[in-house]
């Protein structure tokens, strides 16, 4: 056998010789037979070049007259970005009451300010770590209003006031009271000239600079939402006010916004909305204009190396709409995946949950330093992961439907992700796992997924009072998204179906709370969810059920030898109805029982030629909403200290296993 250095030497030598014989035979061939030929013809020996095909420009368009919401809030921004890391912004705000009661102050969120020191809410909570990201230690930013006034010129800068209504940490100066010079009555509005000074963070926690690339998320002042009676439950109007927390995302009104957005000539912006002309160069800057309406956020990235797509989609439920890529170069090889994944998002999302409204959806793909700023989402612009490998898998695909699914739940039904996470994430995580299903064939791991759960928590509870990120992702997330498919277990799909197209319709653009989700889950199908909420929703309920005893004894009978087996299961978490139960005798023989698992024990009493041999509850692991499975198993005549060892160690596994994950 020849070693394989010999292999790979001899190989090349001999590549080397069939290379230079060629080459000296086609040397000699074109000399006899190119002696007609001019000279001075050199390009007639290269290869054609290729055509180098120029990026699309971005398509523009124009606001239509259709209204899908409330539009409390109406922002004109211009801003500009100066020395990289720097916005130079300015803001006119229109405010309309849409309570009743007389109002003296507005408050808006500064967000950029969470990440100003490390004596901030966020910061301290946080502990400067987000989803695997780590705020760089030199990286801190900051908002600086540097002048408010009203439409008579009245300055409010010495009416400004720092509040923590959340934590009392005077610290934290991320939500603002303006206290005004006249009182706004319902119905009434109010505008405000504001100008502003953001310095961008590093990139960390969905926003700042990596390099040349600017991810503007939460970064010019926003006005809180003032809530009227009835809105989220709520029986006296008044202001939502939040600090910004480690584990919090957000919460805002409907509006219209209109921004100019100048960078330097050579970037490529993309924004919520749509550019409503091109972009023009001027004195070494590019300007943009943008559009939104009906959208409570607006954000915007930025880069010279933006590797633009666009192509147009339509569907059935989605009469058309620009599906707009912004790829980081290491990905441009990929955008048939992107595309492929947007079309599909939109299609099923919109025949679940009814018609996407927006004329466009745009996608950034960030470098791989900017990752921080992947994986969120903003009205009609998704992020994904940054591009830190050249062949991803499906977490590719599975960050853009993700994404895209939170342009309902988050964008259109807009819940409150300070106080009622779980009806945008879990939701979100839900439709998610249902497409990747589908379209790609993944099926999640949900008996591993419960098995995370190991603390559960209320899902109404805010999203700062939670342990830890680890904490809050394992109950707004997972267990949110398998409380709803302990729901589909016991209605069916096409209830289910019926429930999450009717939620969506008859909410969207009304902030639900899970109340009223509740109320269309009763509603749909025409009975009490109470329990069902109490222990799972509003509670920190799971499932449990154990094979406690199994007890055999022979008996004699018309000169045969019969066993009576006796199999005790005893519930010890939270109701859940039509728990499966399998038990298994010596000979093979198998009887499948239904156990109504809101009962806290049943014992099973059978009489048969063979002893029971073993026991199982949920066999299939079909109970989703069920995080201990260690006991639902037990083998007849174990003894009680073998009984502890197994399940100790088995215990003890799984802690090791399931501790060394993180969110």
């Amino acid at each position: 056998m020849i070693p394989l250095r010999a292999k790979s030497w001899l190989t090349a030598i001999l590549a080397l010789c069939v290379f230079t014989g060629a080459i000296w035979i086609t040397l000699d061939h074109t000399r006899s037979t190119t002696s007609d030929l001019p000279t001075l013809a050199p390009e007639l020996g290269k290869p054609p070049a290729k055509v180098q095909t120029p990026a699309p420009p971005e398509s523009v368009q124009t606001p239509t007259a259709e209204v899908f919401s409330n539009r409390v809030v109406e922002y004109h921004m211009d801003v500009k970005l100066v020395d990289g890391n720097v916005l130079e912004g300015t803001q006119t705000l229109t405010w309309t009451h849409p309570g009743k009661k007389t109002v003296s102050e507005l408050y808006f969120h500064l967000y950029p300010n969470a990440f100003s020191s490390t004596d901030t809410t966020f910061m301290k909570e946080s502990g400067g770590k987000l989803r695997g990201d780590v705020m760089p230690t030199d990286g801190y930013g900051s908002m600086n209003i540097t002048e408010m006034k009203t439409e008579d010129g009245l300055s409010l800068l010495h009416r400004m006031q720092y509040v923590q209504p959340d934590d009392g940490n005077m610290k934290d100066k991320t939500l603002i009271k303006v206290r005004l010079p006249k009182p706004v009555k319902g119905g009434e509005t109010i505008t405000l000239h504001t100008r502003f000074e953001v310095k961008l963070p590093k990139i960390f926690a969905r926003m700042g600079t990596a390099e040349n690339f600017v991810m503007a998320g939460q970064w010019f002042p926003k006005l809180s939402v003032y809530e009227p009676a009835g809105t989220r439950g709520r029986t006296a109007e008044g202001w939502n006010l939040h600090q910004y927390h480690g584990n919090s995302e957000f919460y805002a009104d409907f509006g219209i916004y209109s921004v100019r957005i100048r960078v330097p000539e050579t970037y490529k912006v993309a924004a919520t909305g749509f550019p409503t002309k091109q972009a023009v160069i001027k004195n070494g800057e590019k300007i943009y204009q943008f559009y939104a309406d009906d959208v409570h956020d607006f954000a915007w990235a930025a880069s010279p190396d933006f590797v633009y797509a666009e192509e147009p989609f339509s569907a059935p439920n989605v009469p058309g709409v620009r599906i707009k890529l912004y790829l980081d170069p290491a990905h441009q090889d990929l955008k048939e995946r992107y595309f492929y994944a947007a079309k599909a998002a939109l299609s099923n999302y919109s025949k679940w949950f009814g018609p996407y409204p927006y004329s466009t959806l745009s996608i950034i793909v960030p470098p791989k330093t900017g990752n921080g700023a992947g994986g969120m989402e903003y009205p009609t612009l998704v992020t994904a992961f940054g591009a830190d490998d050249a062949t991803p898998g499906y977490d590719l695909e599975r960050t853009v439907v993700h994404e895209i699914g939170h342009q309902y739940f988050y964008g259109m039904v807009a819940s409150n992700e300070f106080e009622e996470a779980w009806l945008d994430e879990g939701f979100t995580s839900y439709a998610e796992d249902k497409l990747m299903e589908q379209e790609y064939g993944l099926i999640p791991n949900l008996p591993v997924q419960s098995g995370l759960i190991t603390s559960p928590a209320s899902l109404t509870q805010e999203s700062w009072k939670f342990d830890s990120q680890n904490h809050y992702a394992a109950n707004v997330y997972t267990r949110g998204k398998l409380v709803l498919l302990g729901i589909e277990q016991q209605v069916g799909t096409k209830t289910m179906e019926r429930i999450l197209s009717t939620y969506v319709k008859k909410y969207r653009f009304k902030h639900p709370t899970s109340a009223d989700f509740q109320k269309v889950v009763e509603q749909v199908t025409r009975k009490s969810w109470s329990d069902y909420f109490n222990q799972y929703v509003y509670g920190d309920g799971m499932a449990d059920f154990a094979v406690e005893n199994i007890q055999v004894k022979p008996v004699e009978k018309d000169g045969q030898t019969l066993y009576e087996s006796s199999v005790t299961l005893v519930k010890k978490g939270s109701d859940y109805e039509k728990v499966p139960v399998r038990i298994v005798f010596e000979d093979g023989h198998i009887v499948a029982k239904e156990w109504d698992g809101s009962n806290g024990r049943i014992t099973y009493k059978l009489t048969y030629s063979s002893p029971v041999s073993w026991a199982m509850t949920d066999p299939l692991y079909t109970v989703v909403l069920e995080n201990r499975h260690m006991n639902n198993f037990l083998k007849a005549g174990l003894d009680e200290p073998s009984k502890f060892r197994w399940s100790m160690s088995v215990t003890k596994l799984i802690e090791a296993i399931f501790g060394g994950l993180s969110w």
